[in-house]
């Protein structure tokens, strides 16, 4: 685990499972429909319970920019933010898309005033982007969204799945530290 401090918010990388994290508030990357079928939407479904796929789909379809937060089951989270990263299921995505997701999950988290966050890869699943651009692009929509100011936020976690993607969210803190 390694925590930066960026413009006031603390970011801490980590390898886990996003399931597991004690946050106010996760993100999956979603699709437009909200149906939670694979990656982290599937196995948010499966270890927090079918509630929280019923509670999202009512509440959709939603586009790409867009974002809607639902309870967290029997998961240790309050909330989860689902934020569509492509279109339909197990479609692919690009590093606008992720962008576009993160900053809407962003939104969704000052909306829901909550002060700890996590976010997996956007993506870098059954998207297929590479981690290094998805890292580089959540990283710009995180410092973005801060910088719009009045946040409860506190803290977020990057928790990936496997050391590329770690190594990917590390690269991309560092050098918007160096840039701050």
């Amino acid at each position: 685990m390694t925590e930066y401090s960026i413009s006031g918010l603390k970011i801490v990388v980590m390898r886990g499972d996003i399931t597991e994290i004690d946050a106010d508030a996760i993100v999956v990357p979603a699709n437009s429909r909200l149906i939670m079928g694979g990656g982290v939407a599937g196995a948010v479904k499966r270890k927090g319970g079918a509630e929280i796929e019923k509670e999202a789909m009512s509440k959709g379809p939603i586009p790409i920019g867009e974002a809607v937060s639902t309870g967290g089951g029997v998961l240790k989270t309050r909330f989860v933010i689902h934020s569509p990263t492509m279109e339909r299921p197990a479609g692919e995505t690009d590093p606008h898309k992720v962008y576009l997701a993160t900053k809407a999950a962003m939104k969704e988290a000052n909306r829901l005033n909550v002060k700890t966050l996590a976010f997996p890869g956007m993506g870098t699943g059954v998207g297929g982007l590479n981690p290094r651009l998805a890292a580089q692009q959540m990283v710009r929509a995180i410092l973005e969204a801060m910088g719009e100011g009045g946040w409860s936020l506190e803290r977020v976690y990057l928790v990936a799945f496997d050391r590329e993607l770690e190594e990917a969210f590390k690269a991309a803190l560092e050098e918007a530290a160096k840039n701050a």
